[in-house]
């Protein structure tokens, strides 16, 4: 192993998710499928304490609290947040129309994780963001493609300068997604961009910032006609010098051998590729990669072993940043409600594109 490959690996093995000093107790509002298979098995692998859970459908919390050796149980949020002791950090695990809801039940200066997205519009999202301000909320949104473990490898290898100056990013997903799994979304006006590429805008916004506009165009799936739009081609519009796209087909039922899911970053210096394999074969899901090619140096692309996946182990990375920055042992949280209402911004304009039609053939 040359001293370049040997260098890169030991900086991925080194890299990893924010961790607070001190873990504070967590109460969890909702019960949902996200909650039973990636929220509490990555708390329970971080050694973060969760305390009590609640959910409005009756005995779905006590059921779950009774499976995971949850303490207490509530079937309202209102009895759970009086339950909270002072120090607790609310995880607000529910459907992005009931946000608002449950979210002014908070004490002041709570700190809270709210699951993604933030709201179901950019109005919705303009009014949570209002609500924290004006109650001090401590609040963070549910991007957790950000801390997961090929990501944080990813980012790592940037850092030590494998890729040299970024110039394009790339995200395809060619996948079949079961959409019926969740019930909530059976009828929702937005689906696709929403739901699953904000995931892919908010992490190109980490690498990024802002972009200058979005080209974008989402449709239905013939096969899922009753669905909201399941199929997605955006470009961002980061000037003359970088190329950034995003393309999803969550319908693509024709075999794993023509499925795909990645994120790719070129530079000058080398490329980074690392593929989610929780969107293959879902929700079972396969083993997520990474790997790198350095530009000129023969040698090809090289695998490095990552720690972990996306679900559950990137929900240890949101949670802990915000802990973290609650406790005061980092002086940032990136997923915080400003930066996350600026994600929204970008969903909302991808909405807006592809609303519009486009640039028209001259045939005269």
């Amino acid at each position: 192993m040359g001293s370049s490959e040997e260098r890169y690996r030991l900086v991925v093995a080194e890299s990893g998710p924010p961790r607070p000093k001190s873990p504070r107790p967590i109460v969890v509002l909702g019960a949902g499928g996200i909650v039973r298979a990636a929220h509490l098995p990555a708390y329970a692998k971080a050694g973060f304490p969760v305390i009590a859970i609640a959910d409005s459908v009756s005995g779905k919390a006590a059921e779950l609290a009774t499976e995971r050796g949850i303490k207490r149980s509530f079937e309202s949020a209102a009895d759970a947040v009086r339950f909270a002791p002072v120090d607790a950090v609310f995880d607000l695990a529910v459907p992005a129309s009931q946000i608002m809801t449950v979210l002014p039940l908070l004490p002041k200066g709570a700190a809270v994780l709210i699951q993604k997205p933030m709201g179901e519009t950019l109005e919705e999202a303009r009014s949570i963001r209002e609500l924290c301000r004006q109650r001090g909320l401590t609040a963070a949104v549910n991007f957790q493609l950000r801390y997961a473990p090929n990501h944080l490898g990813a980012m790592a290898l940037a850092k030590a300068g494998l890729l040299g100056e970024l110039h394009d990013i790339e995200v395809q997903v060619r996948t079949y997604t079961p959409w019926q799994l969740w019930s909530f979304l059976a009828k929702a006006p937005r689906l696709e961009i929403l739901y699953h590429s904000i995931h892919y805008l908010d992490l190109i916004r980490s690498w990024l910032g802002n972009p200058l506009g979005v080209y974008a165009k989402t449709v239905r799936n013939p096969q899922c006609a009753e669905l909201a739009a399941t199929k997605t081609s955006m470009i961002l519009d980061y000037g003359e010098s970088k190329r950034v796209f995003v393309v999803t087909n969550h319908g693509h039922d024709f075999g794993a051998e023509t499925q795909c899911s990645f994120v790719q970053w070129e530079g000058t210096g080398g490329a980074i590729r690392m593929e989610m394999g929780v969107n293959l074969d879902y929700p079972k899901g396969k083993p997520d990669t990474l790997s790198y090619a350095e530009r000129g140096s023969g040698a090809g692309w090289q695998n490095v072993p990552v720690k972990g996946n996306w679900f559950p182990d990137a929900f240890v990375g949101s949670m802990g940043a915000l802990q973290a920055y609650v406790e005061g042992s980092v002086g940032e949280l990136p997923i915080g409600f400003e930066s996350a209402y600026e994600t929204m911004a970008l969903v909302e304009a991808a909405y807006r594109s592809s609303a519009q039609p486009g640039e028209p053939l001259d045939l005269s």
